[in-house]
């Protein structure tokens, strides 16, 4: 059963100042003792961020990959998270956000709510960076099977556990070497965003990113323009661009101009409280299953056309498969499939033009997953074959469109509703 948030608060507290006393007192953490329990392959549950506490969907694939609850040897990476200085919160453990405290709740999270033989936080940030050199760093992970990177910003990740020269750090050489010999590796957010091949996103909204395109840099006086780091993440994954918080935030937008602009014919969109289950990742035979409360976008641009919209930049048929909870997605194939029954509904027709389709943060209005529930709106009228959805953004306004075309299909169970195959085309209005 998932702790109160009482007993949740006080486990915090007390784990807090264990890790402190133990990791930052002593420099780092005693290596667990112990023979790591092999898996057949090394396997990755990427989720989406905002994975809630109870949701054993995704925390049950990860602890079972690490091979059951009395196996599993977990280690917490939250160099994404920032310091605690930096944190106004860092002296109260029911609110505090930073490496050293978000550290400390995943592991309690693990050990008292999933009961995992152990789960231990790894002591690298932004205030140890050296760490990533340490002997006793590299034995404790050499000590595990399964490895949890936590959200808040993937850049910091490439400070801490990548090296000047883009290589691994002794710290990472020793996850990457238990990852290939079988361990299961977890992320959330920018955790799960760190494992990119090449040209990971690191910032940016769809309608900026349709406007103005990609860059390589950060801009501090536009926050919101598409970003990159063509160098990529820890690579990991690698069958196509991975992008988090994705319906939520509206995220089609700017993962399609990416993979456009960089080359990619495949991007996957992680919803928030959902995962990707990958096994035999980068293998001709590996498969992708969605677990969680919503879903999962995988974007195919092989037969996407870029072009121009009245002086602005345009893509056309892209096909959009969006998957929900157990539902599977073959890379090697490019076919999703799904055991919920097929569905064609005979009657029914969509309703007016929709607004703010890429869920604009500018916007006074909450839109959260805008464009998922446009594309669920034109799966259920059976007598529509298209649907279409405008930018909260002017000047210019983008418009997606959404056609029921070849190799179209949908799957529905309760509520939850699948499809593969809608071409999208997003233009200026």
């Amino acid at each position: 059963m998932p702790l109160s948030p009482t007993a949740v608060a006080a486990a915090r507290r007390a784990a807090v100042r264990a890790l402190t006393a133990a990791a930052l007192g002593a420099g780092v953490l005693a290596p667990a003792t112990g023979a790591a329990a092999a898996t057949p392959t090394g396997s990755l549950v990427l989720a989406g961020g905002a994975i809630a506490a109870d949701n054993a969907q995704v925390y049950g694939a990860f602890v079972n990959l690490a091979g059951g609850a009395s196996n599993a040897r977990i280690g917490i990476i939250t160099a994404a998270s920032d310091v605690p200085a930096n944190d106004p919160n860092a002296s109260d453990p029911a609110t505090c956000s930073n490496s050293v405290c978000n550290g400390a709740y995943y592991a309690d999270l693990l050990r008292n709510t999933y009961h995992v033989a152990d789960a231990q936080w790894i002591p690298i940030d932004l205030d140890h960076i050296s760490n990533n050199a340490g002997s006793s760093v590299v034995n404790q992970i050499n000590s595990l099977n399964g490895f949890f990177f936590g959200g808040g910003d993937q850049s910091r990740l490439v400070t801490t556990l990548l090296k000047s020269d883009n290589t691994d750090s002794p710290a990472l050489a020793a996850i990457r070497a238990r990852f290939n010999a079988g361990a299961v590796i977890m992320g959330t957010s920018a955790g799960t965003a760190i494992a990119n091949g090449r040209d990971m996103v690191t910032g940016g909204e769809s309608w900026d990113g349709l406007r103005y395109g990609s860059s390589t840099s950060i801009s501090s006086s536009y926050p919101d323009d598409l970003s990159y780091r063509p160098e990529g993440g820890f690579n990991f994954f690698t069958s196509g661009l991975l992008d988090t918080h994705f319906a939520a935030r509206g995220r089609e937008g700017r993962i399609t101009r990416l993979a456009a602009d960089t080359g990619h014919t495949r991007a996957f969109g992680i919803d928030e409280d959902t995962a990707l289950v990958v096994t035999n990742p980068g293998a001709a035979n590996e498969s992708d299953k969605v677990v969680g409360s919503h879903g999962v976008s995988v974007l195919d641009l092989r037969n996407a056309t870029v072009g121009t919209s009245a002086g602005y930049w345009a893509v056309d048929n892209v096909r959009w498969s969006y998957l929900t909870s157990g539902d599977t997605y073959t890379p090697g194939t490019w076919t999703s499939t799904s055991a919920k029954p097929a569905y064609a509904p005979s009657g029914g027709t969509v309703g007016s033009r929709w607004t703010d389709v890429f869920s604009s943060p500018d916007s006074p209005t909450d839109h959260a997953y805008r464009m998922v529930t446009m594309a669920t709106e034109l799966v259920n009228a059976g007598r529509s074959t298209t649907q279409y959805g405008i930018s909260y953004e002017s000047g210019p306004t983008f418009e997606a469109d959404l056609t029921k075309g070849t190799g179209y299909k949908a799957w529905k169970s309760g509520s939850a509703v699948s499809f593969a195959n809608l071409t999208t085309h997003l233009y200026v209005y």
